[in-house]
């Protein structure tokens, strides 16, 4: 249902991380090799970046695969950044949003996307629509559920919450309103990154000032480690700390366990 990855580190071309390496983002989109659900990713892609001195991201998205994209590689060649998320999507149901409903979505300094599927979508979550405001869901981007999901995380961030509480929070409330959701999230506010296991597969490398989160691993570097279901990462480009997330209604979860970069 879409892979996704997200980056900050050193700056460097958008095609080191996205199409160079072996198993990038790019042959993901038609050849992922750890994806659970679904098997081609060709209804859209995007990718946000950070220019130096701007904190506010820009975003290349199209409604089409990334391979039939004949700018996109000029791009990725010239383009620099010091922190990246790209995803190519597979929809769970075919819409006519077009590139609107590509990931990443933004907001001020942050970049959005979502890995899964809302079980029972819309009306499993027609309770949580009544909590936000009527503008929210009238400006939102796109009529899919990650742009829902995404509201909803966008409205606990501008109410003040911290970035790994309000996915957390998030992803809660949804799994309880809509069991069996798949809500792998990822979310950069161009120096860290935040991001939930809950549903499908999640990975990170950590290298010297570098961190890469990513549904799977683009190479076969031995240091990828696998980020358990049920989960929340909070990444910086020096450590990574994994939280268990509880399922509602279950039990309390373990302690934290920090990883720090090499």
């Amino acid at each position: 249902m879409c892979r996704h990855v997200a980056c900050v580190g050193p700056e460097e071309p958008l095609g080191r991380l996205l199409v160079q390496p072996p198993h990038a983002l790019y042959r993901q989109s038609w050849a992922p090799r750890r994806q659970r659900y679904g098997t081609v990713n060709a209804d859209g892609f995007g990718v946000g970046w950070y220019a130096e001195g701007d904190p506010a991201p820009a975003r290349y998205r199209r409604a089409g695969p990334i391979w039939a994209d004949l700018s996109f590689a000029d791009l990725a060649r010239v383009v620099r950044t010091r922190a990246l998320l790209a995803a190519v999507r597979d929809a769970t149901l075919a819409g006519a949003d077009a590139e609107a409903a590509a990931a990443p979505f933004a907001a001020g300094p942050w970049l959005f996307s979502h890995n899964g599927a809302v079980k029972g979508w819309p009306g499993s979550l027609e309770s949580l629509a009544r909590t936000l405001p009527a503008a929210e869901l009238l400006s939102m981007e796109a009529r899919n559920d990650s742009a829902f999901v995404w509201a909803l995380v966008l409205a606990r961030l501008r109410a003040g919450d911290a970035e790994g509480q309000a996915l957390a929070d998030t992803v809660q409330e949804v799994a309880a309103a809509a069991p069996g959701s798949r809500l792998n999230l990822l979310l950069t506010n161009g120096d860290t990154i935040t991001a939930t296991a809950w549903g499908d597969t999640l990975w990170y490398l950590t290298e010297p000032g570098r961190t890469v989160v990513a549904s799977e691993p683009y190479d076969d570097d031995p240091h990828w480690q696998e980020v358990p279901d049920r989960t929340l990462l909070a990444a910086t480009r020096t450590e990574v700390l994994l939280t268990p997330l509880k399922d509602p209604g279950a039990d309390a979860a373990p302690a934290p366990h920090k990883e720090t970069g090499t």
